[in-house]
């Protein structure tokens, strides 16, 4: 598929917003791996394959196993991930789908004990964030493949 355009060249101030969102979401407090599963598991829902290589290849970076990235698709039925990460995880596929249920109290009912406050905002942005950034890639046909992680000990 070829790119329709470069959204960072047609519109720089958008993308330095969706960078500031990007930077506090990075630097907000919860946990890289945590960050990074949300990212991979939102970009799965959303058929995102441009950010799908890209998060895959920041967790594998920053030493993540293969193993817990393969089965992220299917977390629920793997043993592989802490009751943080399924809350995380819960979170991230209702708030993806949410034109679906509108994110049911017993949803956040089973996430809430998890996080405090913050770190649920915290969550919640960086859900809506890579979903912005799925829409940007999906939409403009960002090039699948190119991207490389540009650190590895930062994470």
């Amino acid at each position: 598929m070829a790119t329709r355009l470069n959204y960072v060249k047609a519109a720089p101030g958008a993308y330095r917003a969706m960078s500031q969102l990007e930077h506090y979401v990075k630097n907000c407090g919860l946990e890289a791996s945590l960050i990074e599963f949300v990212k991979i598991r939102a970009s799965q829902i959303n058929g995102c394959a441009y950010c799908i290589d890209m998060h895959t290849k920041d967790a594998r970076a920053a030493g993540e196993s293969e193993q817990r990235i393969y089965l992220l698709s299917a977390w629920r039925e793997a043993p592989f991930y802490n009751e943080r990460e399924r809350a995380a995880l819960e979170w991230t596929e209702a708030l993806t789908l949410i034109a679906n249920d509108q994110v049911p109290d017993e949803i956040y009912q089973r996430v809430k004990p998890h996080f405090t406050d913050e770190e649920l905002v915290n969550l919640t942005l960086a859900i809506t964030t890579i979903n912005a950034w799925n829409r940007l890639a999906i939409s403009f046909r960002s090039e699948v493949g190119s991207y490389q992680p540009q650190q590895t000990s930062a994470r």
